[in-house]
């Protein structure tokens, strides 16, 4: 397969990456599938900067990376609620504003508009990367200090994961008032 441009390529290689973690992970190669997170998380900022810098903007990205991200992470959390990592009305709430997102852009490129990603979406993406990688890893190097305190947890982690839920609240309910017009 050849592509135009190399953050398209990107892009089509983080879609690669999810069923490889998703088998890690639920192997139980926690290590390896955090590695393989990070770097598929790496490959979204890198393919953004690269279209943005040499203007490879693509209508195949415009679509294809925020897909990509949106499978990597639910597919992450997806792999967390069957482990009994994390409740699973925390990707219902991901799951709901992600689908609800996408069928606002779509009624809204219907009409010939665009609803751009604005920067509580990008935020809410991070911090939602963060989270995985932080329940990934245990928490390190927050975790040393489980050794002492064990009843501890995941605090840094579970810190993260609950500002990623509220970004993703916030962000959806931001990009519907946004997008009102369709709604008249």
């Amino acid at each position: 397969m050849k592509f135009k441009n190399l953050p398209n390529g990107l892009t089509v290689l983080r879609v690669f990456m999810i069923p490889v973690f998703i088998v890690l992970l639920m192997r139980g190669h926690v290590l390896a599938a955090a590695i393989i997170f990070a770097v598929a998380s790496l490959t979204d900022a890198l393919d953004g900067y690269l279209a943005r810098k040499y203007d490879l903007i693509s209508n195949f990205g415009k679509l294809m990376d925020p897909l990509a991200d949106k499978l990597l992470v639910v597919s992450a959390f997806a792999c967390f609620v069957e482990l009994g990592v994390i409740p699973a009305w925390i990707l219902v709430v991901i799951l709901a504003r992600e689908f609800t997102i996408t069928g606002l852009r779509s009624v809204a490129a219907a009409e010939g508009m665009v609803i751009a990603a604005g920067a509580s979406g990008k935020l809410k993406t991070v911090f939602q990367m963060l989270a995985v990688l932080a329940l990934l890893l245990m928490d390190l190097p927050f975790s040393v200090f489980n050794i002492y305190y064990p009843n501890i947890g995941r605090p840094f982690a579970t810190a993260l994961l609950f500002i990623a839920v509220a970004l993703t609240v916030y962000s959806g309910v931001e990009y519907i008032i946004k997008s009102r017009r369709l709604f008249g």
